[in-house]
């Protein structure tokens, strides 16, 4: 199983980026988002991925961090999506938005996603929403990075040293808040849906804060 890549950009396109890998190139398929926050041609990257095995196809996927790859993992055991459709899900909400519409049972956010319809959206939501927290308690700081000068093979014969330029995300104060909601003894997919919508509100802007928010949120109604 190929887990994680680590080389040179070799050629980018949409959906897809090749990348060196001491003079090896592997194909990776990746969503429109993480498309769009790859370096050029000729700098350096990572990415997790997820070797797909059939009987005449292999094919890898690639995320910029775990808790992506887990979401794609996920996705793609609802029956009708398959790696492409799941693709097309991450890259028109990134991974926080995914973890929010499930949490939130917000199916006509995953319909927006190109090839996606009402009917598939519904049973991704159906299916999902109870597992959802489980990624989300993963946290976006889960990101690729090679070591700082660690060093990476151009193709050619000189070599190069770069540190990987997939930035990682903001720190995660989402999976910090359900942490600690569910410590408290709330129901994990109730405290999922509790700091999703919480993360809507912009004076949510720290753990604190976000927990504060989602506590009124949890709390009953009168």
């Amino acid at each position: 199983m190929i887990g994680r890549l680590s080389g040179v950009i070799v050629h980018r396109a949409m959906d897809q980026v090749m990348i060196d890998v001491r003079g090896v190139g592997y194909i990776v398929h990746v969503s429109s988002r993480t498309a769009a926050n790859l370096p050029p041609v000729g700098e350096a990257c990572a990415l997790y991925t997820d070797l797909l095995v059939r009987e005449d196809l292999l094919q890898l996927f690639g995320f910029p961090t775990l808790q992506e790859k887990e979401w794609h993992r996920l996705l793609t055991s609802v029956q009708g999506i398959g790696a492409k459709a799941s693709l097309a899900i991450l890259g028109t909400l990134g991974p926080d938005g995914v973890g929010r519409a499930l949490a939130l049972g917000d199916w006509a956010a995953i319909k927006a996603a190109p090839g996606v319809g009402p009917k598939l959206a519904q049973r991704v939501v159906m299916e999902l929403k109870d597992k959802a927290p489980s990624v989300m308690a993963l946290g976006g700081a889960l990101s690729v990075d090679l070591a700082p000068g660690s060093e990476v093979l151009e193709p050619g014969p000189k070599p190069r040293k770069s540190v990987a330029p997939v930035a990682p995300p903001a720190a995660n104060f989402t999976a910090e808040a359900l942490s600690a909601l569910t410590n408290l003894g709330y129901n994990p997919s109730d405290a999922a849906a509790a700091v999703a919508e919480a993360t809507q509100n912009p004076e949510a802007s720290d753990t604190a804060k976000l927990i504060r928010t989602a506590l009124r949120l949890l709390a009953p109604k009168n």
